[in-house]
Order: structure tokens, then sequence, then C-alpha cells
């Protein structure tokens, strides 16, 4: 599958995953984050699963002939499952 269209995406990805990790591994150093770097994980955590719901809507619709480029980010609420 060629995902150079896709590589700004990947790019975040893979920028958010770093900044999880360091996150995390802080987390378990330290025993817990402090208010504001939960908060950033959690936020982080958000806009991975956007990222990647974005990737899978571009690849879905490339594979189907339709333009990927109509792929739109979804609302945190969509994309986490929670009801409005």
């Amino acid at each position: 599958m060629n995902d150079e269209p896709n590589a700004d995406i990947l790019r975040n990805i893979d920028t958010l995953v770093a900044e999880e990790r360091t996150l995390r591994d802080r987390s378990t150093r330290r025993l817990g984050l402090a208010p504001e770097e939960e908060t950033r994980l959690r936020s982080v955590e958000v806009q991975l699963d956007q990222c990647w719901d974005l990737l899978r809507q571009r690849r879905a619709k490339s594979e189907f002939g339709e333009n990927p480029d109509e792929a739109r980010v979804r609302p945190a609420s969509e994309v986490e499952g929670y009801q409005a």
C-alpha cells in the first residue's frame, strides 16, 4: 500500500506516539503525572485516535476508488465513542 499521500498523518502519529511514551515513562518513574501532564496525555491519546481514524478513512476511500482527500478528522466524541 502506498502511504506517500498519508506521510503527514504518519509523521504526526510518530510525533504523538513519542510524546505519549515520554509521558508514560515519566509517569512510571515518578509514580504519577502532574495534573497538566495528565491532561496532555489524555489530549495526545485522543489526537492519536483521531489520526488513526483519519488514516483508516483515507485508506478505505482509496481502496474503494473514492477520493481520500474527502476524509475528515472526526470529532473526539465520535472517535472516542462517547454519546453526545
